[in-house]
């Protein structure tokens, strides 16, 4: 694995950090084929239930590193090309059946908004800005931005950020419903430090609750565009049937129980 992906499992967390820290942790092509390896990695194994991705350094992502790809890049095609393997990771990520949270610390902004929103649960810090940017450099969204961003906010709100030039503060990204939360730190490297902790205590959380009707319950719902109403209730029915059988589930079914008949004498 390249090191500009760091990949740790730890009792059943994946651990992905972004590790270009002196380009905020924007794509070159070292790190889109690195993400595109590790998400495939982390959402095929066994023992890994939950996925925490964070970066390293004083921001998040800042999408694609176009200086380098300025100079690197022949065509069009090639940075067509290199989304497309960075998309391969996307795919992994939304289409597993594994709960994703993300620690966000500092600048979101470009394709790194497609990054964060393959998190199903997102932390970012007070200090936090978050952004579109591409027609700023005269470019247009990539990385699942155009796909997930109107799906997560509302469409009026997503034209409104990738057709203005506008970051949003962490305040507003909790109240669009963006990210799930944001806290404080006293100074930018603490701020970033709470960030990942609190990402880390909500990836427990799964981890010590029912982790796999978790993963099913985020695979409904991220893949419920692609049937119709009908369809979907179907697939509910299904899954919570195959649930039922599932040894977890009757443990807990039968607790459940148990405390209730306890509660009720």
């Amino acid at each position: 694995m390249s090191d500009a992906i760091l990949l740790s499992v730890d009792e059943g967390l994946a651990r992905l950090t972004l590790n270009r820290p002196s380009r905020l942790n924007a794509f070159n092509a070292e790190l889109a084929y690195a993400w595109r390896d590790a998400t495939a990695e982390v959402t095929s194994r066994d023992d890994v239930r939950a996925i925490l991705l964070d970066a390293a350094g004083p921001a998040f992502c800042a999408g694609g590193d176009v200086i380098e790809m300025s100079m690197t890049m022949g065509s069009g095609d090639d940075i067509t090309a290199l989304a497309e393997v960075i998309n391969a990771g996307i795919r992994s990520l939304t289409g597993s059946a594994v709960p994703v949270v993300a620690a966000a610390h500092g600048t979101t902004a470009g394709g790194g908004l497609g990054i964060l929103l393959c998190s199903d649960y997102a932390v970012v810090g007070a200090r936090s800005k978050l952004g579109s940017l591409y027609a700023n450099i005269g470019l247009t969204p990539d990385l699942s931005v155009s796909a997930q961003l109107a799906r997560a906010i509302g469409q009026r709100r997503a034209l409104q950020l990738v057709l203005q030039d506008r970051l949003l503060t962490s305040q507003e990204a909790v109240e669009w419903g963006l990210v799930a939360e944001a806290v404080d730190g006293a100074d930018a490297a603490a701020e970033a430090d709470l960030v990942r902790a609190r990402a880390e205590e909500v990836a427990r959380f799964w981890l010590a609750g029912a982790a796999a009707a978790y993963g099913q319950a985020k695979r409904l719902v991220r893949s419920q565009p692609e049937r119709t109403f009908v369809e979907q209730l179907s697939e509910e029915a299904r899954s919570i049937g195959a649930a039922m059988e599932t040894p977890d589930a009757q443990a807990r079914i039968a607790a459940f129980a148990a405390a209730s008949t306890k509660k009720a004498v």
